[in-house]
């Protein structure tokens, strides 16, 4: 086994460490199991903890432009207090519960474009060093799936996805970002809106589904947004025409275009969010029901993996 990282702040001839995922991606709100895998270095030590943080690459907005950063989403505590023996090798299995929030990255085996992974983090001797990250892949729960595939039955394509830092009011967001899915509509609705906007807020009992649609500006009217919230029950799902479900949200978000423009209610400190995020205009075919999917600068799912450590690399974790 080839240890990917040696701790620096543990000091030369410290010990390695590598944290091995389970293979297939996670779901929100499920399990994920694995093994940290330890090496001992040159001289005996004590273990105090090994940790594990969810992390996320996050959009964050300024007053006048937008720029990127980590963020951390969840710590879990996976083991500690005890002895690794010089140059011994030590396996510590574990299996912590993802929120329920945590964001889609695949859909199909397509990668969408948020960036997760999870890094590993041990401290021996008052010491903290962050380890590797490894890159992690979340599929979405059934009715996330089943609503998106709706999406596609009924014309519209999958354009991107990004993650935004900042809370939606009125929800009963935990996280301190949410996902953004945009998605286009089809010919016969591309004059009265430009794009929809999805936000999934799981959470045990089932979905908070947030939809925005940028309307087009007209002749003589501006553009403008409006929000609505719906919701949907997880063990419902499997019973749900979500092709007349997702159809009837539909037509209640563009009828609201027809009265008057709603002031967008994303985000308590931030205001405009119309942008692309990672690979828009990429296409990936294969996906349910014909819906587009972007990759990642036109990277494939197996690229997507291998450059994970360069897109968090110089970043600082925020407590969020």
């Amino acid at each position: 086994m080839v240890f990917k990282k040696l701790l620096g702040a543990l000091g030369v001839g410290g010990p390695s460490v590598d944290t091995v995922l389970q293979p297939g991606p996670a779901l929100p709100g499920g399990f994920l199991s694995g093994e940290v895998r330890l090496r001992g270095g040159g001289s005996d030590v004590t273990v105090d903890r090994i940790s594990l943080l969810l992390v996320a690459r996050v959009e964050r907005e300024g007053q006048e432009e937008e720029d990127e950063g980590t963020v951390v989403l969840e710590r879990f505590t996976v083991g500690g207090g005890f002895r690794l023996a010089e140059e011994a090798d030590h396996t510590v299995p574990f299996t912590v519960t993802l929120p329920w929030e945590t964001p889609i990255t695949e859909l199909h085996g397509q990668h969408l474009g948020p960036v997760l992974g999870i890094r590993t983090e041990l401290e021996i001797a008052g010491a903290r060093d962050k380890g590797d990250l490894d890159a992690l892949a979340v599929g979405p729960l059934p009715a996330q799936e089943a609503i998106l595939e709706a999406f596609g039955q009924l014309g519209y394509a999958f354009r991107s996805a990004d993650l935004e830092l900042g809370h939606i009011r009125g929800t009963g967001q935990q996280l301190p970002c949410y996902q953004e899915i945009e998605i286009l509509p089809p010919a016969g609705h591309a004059h009265a809106v430009n794009e929809i906007e999805v936000t999934f807020i799981a959470a045990p009992g089932g979905l908070e589904v947030v939809i925005e649609a940028d309307k087009r500006a007209g002749l003589f009217t501006e553009g403008h947004d409006t929000v609505h919230r719906f919701t949907a029950s997880h063990h419902a799902a499997p019973q749900t025409d979500w092709n007349a479900q997702v159809d009837a949200w539909l037509k209640e978000v563009i009828a609201g275009h027809e009265s008057h423009g709603a002031p967008p209610s994303y985000g308590d400190e931030h205001g405009d969010r119309h942008r692309s995020g990672p690979g828009a205009g990429a296409v990936v075919a294969g996906v349910a029901a014909g819906v587009a999917v972007g990759v990642v600068g036109g990277m494939v799912a197996a690229e997507v993996v291998d450059e994970i450590g360069d897109a968090f690399e110089g970043e600082e974790d925020e407590e969020g």
